[in-house]
């Protein structure tokens, strides 16, 4: 829609409610579509690849419009509007033709995990092609042959036979009565609750025991999970101290990320970097790409056996990191360093969110659960925006500015130097450390329900070899 300058604040207003509902639904058909239309060997990779791509829209939109008419923001609002929608309208056919099919999971582990990395080789070529491409100010000629290899590039997936995951998967969708098999030895299995019990014994080993003999053993060990893939309603969930312990890293983790890149542009401003925010974008926008794309690595190398708990921990290490040396030392190497690793560690996080809460919380109730742990993002945003301004505008001066169409006068805050952020970053990079410990308690928590399901799922693959 075009949205002229004379709009009335309510009117942005309500645009931007119903933009942000459509956000949420559209995230959510996605995330629960990825859920039913792989196996659990494979769901994780096609979140994390659809994720990947999700951070990369704003680059495309920008090719578009570029070639289009570069100086008109009504052609970019246009095209958020529209190819959302006709993607979409693409898109239904193949979903719908897929899910027609009658089969079962027909295992090729090997092949899958070819075209996935193959996938993913794609995805990382197509995130530097448009990164690298993006920035460039171009001519009209010159902006329609960058769109048209970036255009190549995003059709490649469909246009290779092998890409096709419809041949492998229950089109049906997992059946909430049944089991949720893993084929991959070293890959976290999702158990269903007719092997709780055995889950349990499983899990009591002598030095649990001996660790629950203890107050702190006590502590870590009340509540927690017992299987991987247990169904949660709404109501059983926010009881579980699991989810509050991932609720905190979440909130006191990617949602810091994220409302500093949506200040990028006035903390630039502040430490006279004004000239490097469009290179500070382009590096935390491919750094959160990048950082999506490393998300699947437990996949991709399932050797690797560390709980997808304990990579989300060690996702968040770089944030306060980050933030502790943006507080010491405010340069422009600084920044764009600081800006690198926030970039990398919540883009990991966005990406492999969706993946724990399936696994530590249900896959069928995971678009119901996933909504009320993004919860956090608004009210992150909220406060941490408010403790940014409050800090800036506390050392900040007022100045009287004109607006040159209206010649309305109006007064603004200005604050330049160190000092509009310094306590800011230092009221992030505890906030930060707040929540890597959280997720560090997540870890320790959740560890042994996956090593139980990692054992019984190298039990049941010895199995299948000997007989």
């Amino acid at each position: 829609m075009h949205l002229s300058q004379d709009k009335k604040t309510t009117e942005v207003f309500l645009v931007c409610l119903i933009a942000g509902c459509s956000i949420c639904w559209f995230n959510t058909v996605c995330f629960v579509l990825c859920i039913r239309s792989f196996s659990a060997s494979n769901r994780s990779l096609a979140l994390s690849l659809s994720i990947s791509f999700n951070g990369l829209s704003a680059a495309f939109y920008t090719l578009f419009a570029n070639a289009l008419s570069p100086f008109s923001p009504a052609v970019y609002l246009l095209l958020n509007a529209i190819l959302p929608l006709g993607v979409s309208v693409l898109a239904l056919p193949a979903i719908l033709l897929c899910h027609q099919n009658d089969g079962h999971v027909q295992s090729a582990p090997r092949h899958d995990g070819r075209v996935f990395l193959g996938l993913y080789i794609l995805a990382f070529i197509t995130g530097i092609y448009l990164v690298v491409f993006g920035s460039f100010t171009a001519t009209s000629s010159t902006a329609w042959v960058i769109l048209t290899g970036a255009m190549v590039l995003l059709a490649l997936p469909f246009i290779i036979p092998a890409c096709s995951s419809c041949s492998y998967v229950d089109t049906d969708g997992p059946d909430p009565a049944s089991p949720l098999n893993h084929d991959d030895p070293h890959k976290p299995l999702l158990i269903s609750n007719n092997h709780q019990m055995e889950s349990n014994a499983m899990m009591q080993n002598p030095k649990e025991n001996q660790m629950q003999g203890n107050c702190c053993g006590t502590v870590m060990g009340k509540g927690r999970l017992a299987t991987l893939g247990e169904e949660h309603s709404a109501k059983k969930l926010i009881r579980c101290v699991d989810f509050w312990l991932y609720y905190t890293a979440y909130f006191c983790g990617a949602t810091v990320g994220l409302v500093y890149s949506n200040n990028l542009g006035q903390i630039a401003q502040s430490l006279n970097q004004q000239s490097q925010l469009t290179m500070l974008l382009a590096v935390y926008s491919s750094c959160s790409f990048f950082g999506r794309l490393l998300s699947a690595l437990p996949d991709l190398h399932r050797k690797m056996s560390l709980a997808r708990t304990g990579w989300l921990a060690a996702a968040l290490v770089p944030m306060p990191m980050a933030f502790f040396l943006m507080w010491k030392q405010q340069d422009g190497s600084t920044l764009v360093a600081g800006t690198a690793l926030i970039g990398l560690s919540s883009g990991f996080i966005f990406a492999a969110a969706v993946s724990v809460t399936s696994e530590l919380f249900g896959p069928n109730s995971v678009g119901v659960n996933h909504n009320i742990l993004i919860t956090n993002i608004p009210l992150g945003s909220l406060l941490y925006g408010q403790i940014a301004a409050m800090v800036y505008d506390a050392n900040g001066q007022k100045m009287t500015v004109v607006d040159n169409r209206t010649g309305i006068v109006d007064t603004m805050t200005v604050c330049m130097g160190v000092k509009c952020y310094s306590t800011t970053f230092f009221v992030w990079a505890c906030i930060t450390f707040l929540g890597l410990a959280s997720s560090i308690v997540l870890f320790i928590r959740t560890k042994s329900a996956y090593d139980t399901a990692a054992s019984r799922s190298s039990c049941k693959h010895l199995h299948q070899v000997s007989s």
